[in-house]
């Protein structure tokens, strides 16, 4: 079993990057039916969000792609030239693999440590790969270990005890800073996924009251209106919209700016320099950057809310070694599983193959000693199966502690070619 994670993250790549890389989920699945095209052999999960885009490949045979050809896959089809994301690009191999997926899932590697929003995003990303055919016996696993992992995590630790997102970092730590209060400010929110959701509940939650809720599909924008009481508006209408504005929370899909700087200065004048709050929380960014440098507008992005969301970390330290234990504990167990599963069938072949070597030598001898008695014939037989187990041992043994250590390619690899094994 080899695994293999290409990707970036809030860490080592900032929004301006990160966006580039940004896939919405019908891009995840086109970039997952090219994968299947041509590497069907290898299994791929990709896992993309506001603060990461992180492909996930693994092989059952010992060999997979080298950093450098995924690293091209993924620059290929976003179409981006490779020298601009291959410094920011980060990769991990075998066991680190699943340390990180796991720590992505518990929520430990996130920019809030906590944020419940991404363990739905781990198992959305599974669920869109293995629809579209990229995943297999080993990502189900990993993937499903995960999602145990992060589970036993809110069970166990007080990570996740209070709701801490990067929605309720930026209602709290930022748009309160700058109103005293909510429940006299007109909300615009557009897209209506679970970012948006969130940001209502903390929003609502602190007095806001009139909300008007945009999204490219109507339905789904009037379905979130009316769980939070407001009301909704055509897509058409959204820059026209922000004349009354006092509060933006804009978390779409988009591929590009939903609000141009064209945009903003056309309703601009119909503002009366009132102040405007805008929470982009979107990557891609749904507001041209160039809006937050007009009078009177706060903008900020995912980026800007890294200090509050470190301040949150620091917070929530005392509960990490606890979670790691059991991310630790768990890698353990899911890497012991698929390595007793690798070494599995060379050892059943062996155990076959002598096998059936011992029983024609044995309906040999006893053509050649038709005298012996069936008491005779069961010693006969136990001795032969002794021999071959104590031949077998020494092999078997040596296979069984590479695997309690690591991936046994090498041994597996020669064993099968010494006995000429079935691939």
């Amino acid at each position: 079993m080899r695994l293999t994670m290409i990707g970036c993250n809030h860490k080592s790549a900032d929004i301006t990057l990160r966006e580039q890389l940004a896939f919405s989920p019908e891009q995840v699945v086109v970039a997952l039916h090219i994968w299947a095209k041509y590497h069907a052999q290898y299994e791929a999960v990709l896992l993309s969000t506001c603060n990461r885009t992180e492909l996930y490949v693994a092989s059952e045979n010992g060999t997979i792609p080298d950093a450098p050809q995924i690293c091209r896959f993924l620059c290929e089809v976003k179409n981006i030239p490779v020298e601009t994301l291959q410094h920011a690009l980060t990769q991990l191999h075998d066991d680190d693999v699943v340390s990180h997926l796991f720590e992505v899932a518990g929520s430990l590697d996130s920019m809030v440590v906590g944020e419940p929003q991404v363990l739905s995003q781990v198992k959305a990303a599974y669920q869109l790969a293995d629809e579209a055919g990229t995943t297999g016996p080993i990502m189900h696993g990993l993937f499903q270990a995960s999602l145990k992992t992060a589970k036993r995590i809110v069970a166990e630790t007080e990570i996740h005890q209070r709701r801490v997102s990067i929605p309720s970092v930026a209602v709290v730590d930022f748009a309160l800073q700058i109103f005293e209060q909510l429940d006299d400010k007109k909300t615009l929110v557009l897209g209506a996924g679970e970012m948006a959701d969130e940001t209502l509940r903390y929003l609502t939650g602190h007095g806001a009251k009139m909300v008007i809720v945009i999204n490219r599909n109507r339905d789904r924008a009037e379905a979130l209106a009316r769980q939070w009481q407001g009301q909704t508006d055509l897509w058409e209408n959204r820059v026209q919209r922000l004349a009354g504005a006092d509060l933006v929370v804009s978390a779409t899909g988009a591929s590009e700016p939903v609000v141009r700087l064209d945009d903003y200065l056309a309703v601009e004048p119909l503002r009366k320099g009132k102040p405007l709050f805008v929470l982009d929380l979107a990557v891609p960014r749904d507001f041209d950057p160039a809006i937050g440098k007009r009078d009177g507008v706060f903008l900020y992005a995912i980026d800007d809310l890294k200090e509050a969301c470190e301040h949150n970390r620091v917070s929530r330290n005392r509960e990490l070694p606890r979670a790691n234990r059991i991310i630790k504990q768990e890698s353990g167990r899911f890497l012991r599983e698929m390595r007793h599963r690798a070494t599995g069938d060379v050892i059943r072949q062996l155990q076959a193959g002598w096998s059936e070597i011992k029983n024609v030598e044995l309906a040999r001898l006893f053509n050649k000693m038709p005298n012996l008695t069936e008491e005779e014939q069961a010693e006969v037989r136990y001795a032969f199966e002794r021999l071959i187990n104590k031949l077998l041992h020494p092999p078997l043994e040596s296979l069984r502690d590479e695997a309690k250590h690591g991936v046994p390619g090498m041994l597996l690899d020669a064993l099968a070619q010494l006995f000429r094994l079935k691939d």
